[in-house]
Order: C-alpha cells, then sequence, then structure tokens
C-alpha cells in the first residue's frame, strides 16, 4: 500500500494522479526550521516525515515532501499570523524567487530521496492586492504565503519548472524516483 505521509489536500490530489488508492498518515513530528541550506532543510524535513510513517507502516511504501520558498538565501516558511503573510508577498513581490520540494520514499526500508526546484516570477502587487489576497485566508498554511493554484495565479508572469512542484509534489520527479 501506499501511504501518503501528509495531511496537505493539494498533495492528496496530485498523488491521485499517480495512483488512485492511498492511505494518509499525518506525522506529528516538529520539522527542522534550521539547515546549512535550503535544499537540506527541505529534505531533512520529508526524511523526518517519511521515518515516522514508517514506524506505523514499515511494509508499506512511504511517501513524504516537504515544500519551502527561498529568495536569495532567506527561507520563507509558513506564516504566523495575517502580518507575517502580507509581509511575505511584499518581499515576494515583483521578484523571482525558488520553491523547492524535497521528497522522500521509503520502500522495503531503502531510502531515496531527491529535491525539484521551480523557479517563481512574481509580478507586482500592491499593499492593497495583497492584503486583499491574506484576507481571503488562502495564504495561511502555504509556504510563501500563497497558492499557485489559487488567487495569485493573476500575478504569476511566468514559472520555470514543475508546476506541482510548487503545488507541492513534484509528480515527475515523483514517478521517477518510484520506479
Amino acid at each position: 500500500m501506499i501511504i501518503l505521509a501528509s495531511g496537505s489536500p493539494r498533495r492528496q490530489e496530485l498523488l491521485k494522479k499517480i495512483f488512485k488508492e492511498f492511505k494518509i498518515y499525518v506525522s506529528d513530528a516538529e520539522e527542522f526550521t534550521n539547515a546549512k541550506n535550503p535544499k537540506e532543510l527541505a529534505i531533512e524535513n520529508a526524511i523526518l516525515k517519511a521515518k515516522e510513517a514508517e514506524k506505523i507502516f514499515p511494509n508499506d511504501t512511504i511517501i513524504a515532501a516537504d515544500t519551502i520558498v527561498t529568495l536569495g538565501n532567506k527561507i520563507f516558511g509558513k506564516p504566523k499570523n495575517f502580518d507575517d503573510a502580507c509581509a511575505m508577498l511584499k518581499e515576494l513581490s515583483n521578484k523571482i524567487h525558488v520553491v523547492m520540494t524535497g521528497l522522500a520514499v521509503i520502500k522495503n526500508s531503502e531510502l531515496k530521496t531527491a529535491v525539484e526546484e521551480t523557479e517563481v516570477h512574481f509580478g507586482e502587487m500592491t499593499d492593497e492586492e495583497i492584503f486583499n489576497y491574506v484576507k481571503t485566508g488562502e495564504p495561511m498554511d502555504k509556504s510563501g504565503s500563497y497558492a499557485l493554484q489559487g488567487g495569485i495565479a493573476p500575478y504569476v508572469k511566468k514559472i520555470n519548472g514543475d508546476w506541482s512542484n510548487v503545488v507541492g509534489l513534484p509528480l515527475y520527479r515523483l514517478r521517477k524516483i518510484l520506479s
């Protein structure tokens, strides 16, 4: 059986494009917030989630992911509150940033990992546009304070890379790891 170690509805919807049936396991493990570099952070958190799920489902295939947003060396996690979400979006406005998803797959006790990177080009957002978007509540549980498939779409100029990575689960990379 496939186990998705994530409660994210976005990851669940994406995984349905590969598997019709899978189980969900939501880890309560404390995620890392510091690492030498963003790639390491994404991978370490994905591994943490996968290993936590493996304890419960030792004979199943575990898929875990962790998505982070970076601008230069700055890492943007999930916003702490409304003002934090506004500040993140203001900083990302009219800039190019990178979305990284660390993947960890455990199958037959073998761990495989990968990181997918996608460049996202944001157009300029006014303070009012940012305020109105954050007011929808959509950004509150998302790294970088936005959902590509949601209300931020009119502000995305261009994407270089895998769009499913920005949503939270890079399907092409995952399929390659699983094969």
